[in-house]
């Protein structure tokens, strides 16, 4: 039998499990981009001197290099490019390495594909499929931008570039996924290598871009080397629409070739539902914490927790070390005080700076409480949730541990997010008294993460089957609605719909506890109704 014996039929189961999940992605990603481009080009397309400002900011400001990338010029889609930037190199590989893990490691430990190897299929059909899939993905994702960027009066031939360059990143990626699940034995930690991939490409391109050299006309910059050598710096590289470099395309596409080979040549050697990574072996007993259900749900958690707690770590102490430069890098930029004043709430820049910047941190925060939950699907789909309520373990009590240990880290995460702000604030020449102001703001937000803790507990409840669609569909709902609803001056009743909406505007202004007390009652309500729901149910294995 042949390698690749069997590849479209497995191309076509792939593609049926994702008839929803898949579209989810590629909407969200252009519909928020198309949003995103429509905000940047009403804010600074209204004048000459509002582009040569904004792109003068972008250049000089080691803060806006770092996450929007290389701006390429005082150019209308220059602007649009760097205002995309951060959500292109975060959402489009994530689509890609979460896709092919999903076909390729998860299958292996779930035994779908020792099951569909005992039919005519070849040993190397499941890795092509998903990076079949994955290319699909991201070609779909290419068009849909290029229609998202030319639909607002863009260029064509550097939408075409700009929307090139995140398609193949976004591919590379998907190889490199598909490496990382020859290596990795368990679809999280497979996920895990993926993301960290994504990571360091971000972290390196944003120290090259960080490090670069401002052009002779003060409005573009020369990435230093690091950003070179970064999948994600290469979509800055090629300048869309500036002195467009086409030749940077073909980096991506080695990297595509080279990863694709590495992942073909581990899978013939090794077993199926083995990793090359070995398993570490536990201890030999286990310790007193594993015998109830929320020293079981810490255990699995953990590690997880303290990935995040790092990276929150590693983003809040430069933003607020970069707080005292906010007035200075916006001196000649009124569109942005506007933009970041939009954002935050609020008419002081600082505090509005702040808003901004604690509401993308609470944001975050419902990002890894909705990954904890989550993991109780992933329980019950993977089989171990049934052995566990086999014994003297009632469902509420299971549940009652992993909720317990999402609310509790992030809750954690917001407080060192505020206090991560506050001691890089107050070493750059702040008050003191912000670590404590600013993390007593970022708890505030705990509330809005609840309402989402409690949405996915009754998704999970109810509808099992749909709950990952609809927990990440509400948060980047949430996430939409918060950062560009205001620019776009949508309905409030449609603003209303996020959790986010309803905190109070610190840190500047006092807490008001009515929305707060609400948000806790509507949480509570959430998470009744889910626990209900999942006591009366059947366990679902698919």
């Amino acid at each position: 039998m042949r390698p690749f014996t069997g590849t479209w039929a497995l191309v076509r189961l792939a593609l049926r499990r994702d008839r929803v999940q898949l579209p989810i992605w590629l909407l969200a990603i252009a519909g928020s981009i198309a949003a995103t481009a429509s905000s940047a080009i009403s804010i600074y397309g209204v004048s000459d001197q509002a582009i040569a400002g904004y792109a003068t900011t972008g250049a000089t400001s080691v803060v806006a290099r770092a996450f929007n990338g290389a701006i390429s010029g005082p150019s209308l889609g220059a602007i649009v490019a760097a205002e995309s930037y951060f959500l292109l190199a975060l959402l489009v590989p994530l689509m890609s390495t979460l896709l092919v893990v999903r076909h390729t490691r998860q299958n292996e430990e779930t035994g779908r594909a020792e099951l569909l190897g005992s039919a005519v299929v070849g040993r190397l059909a499941g890795l092509t499929a998903a990076l079949l899939v994955a290319l699909a993905a991201n070609v779909a994702a290419g068009l849909l931008l290029t229609a998202a960027f030319v639909g607002n009066d863009l260029p064509l031939a550097g939408s075409l570039a700009l929307s090139g360059a995140v398609a193949l990143a976004g591919t590379a990626f998907a190889a490199i996924a598909a490496v990382a699940a020859q290596l990795a034995p368990t679809a999280r930690m497979a996920n895990g290598l993926a993301v960290g991939a994504i990571g360091l490409a971000f972290g390196m391109r944003a120290l090259g871009d960080a490090y670069g050299d401002v052009g002779a006309d003060g409005m573009s910059v020369t990435s230093a080397w690091p950003s070179w050598l970064s999948p994600l710096g290469w979509i800055s590289q090629i300048q869309p629409y500036g002195t467009t470099a086409w030749w940077t395309l073909g980096l991506p596409v080695l990297v595509v070739l080279l990863a694709v080979w590495l992942a073909f040549w581990l899978v013939s050697r090794r077993d199926v539902g083995f990793g090359l990574l070995a398993d570490r072996r536990g201890p030999a007993t286990a310790g007193a914490g594993l015998r109830g259900t929320l020293g079981l749900a810490w255990r699995l958690q953990r590690g997880t927790l303290l990935a995040w707690l790092l990276g929150f770590l590693l983003m809040a102490v430069p933003m607020g070390a970069v707080t005292n430069e906010v007035d200075d890098m916006l001196a000649n930029n009124p569109q942005a005080v506007e933009l970041i004043q939009a954002l935050g709430g609020l008419d002081d820049v600082i505090d509005a700076f702040f808003g901004a910047m604690l509401m993308l941190m609470g944001l975050a925060a419902s990002g890894y409480a909705l990954q904890a939950l989550l993991r109780m699907r992933a329980e019950e789909t993977g089989g171990q949730l049934e052995g566990v309520l086999a014994g003297a373990v009632s469902r509420p009590r299971w549940l009652g541990g992993h909720l317990l240990v999402a609310v509790l880290g992030a809750a954690l995460l917001l407080a060192a997010a505020g206090a991560g702000m506050g001691l890089g604030y107050a070493a750059t020449g702040g008050p003191g008294s912000a670590v404590a102001e600013l993390t007593g703001a970022a708890l505030v937000f705990l509330p809005a993460v609840l309402v989402l803790v409690g949405f996915v507990v009754a998704v999970f409840g109810w509808l099992p089957q749909a709950a990952v669609g609809l927990a990440w569909g509400g948060l980047a709902a949430c996430l939409l609605l918060g950062q560009i609803g205001a620019l776009l001056e949508l309905p409030q009743l449609l603003l209303d719909l996020s959790p986010f909406t309803h905190v109070p505007q610190v840190p500047a202004d006092s807490v008001a506890a009515p929305p707060l007390l609400i948000m806790l009652g509507v949480a509570a309500l959430l998470l009744s109704a889910g626990t209900a729901g999942f006591r009366r149910r059947d366990l679902q294995l698919a």
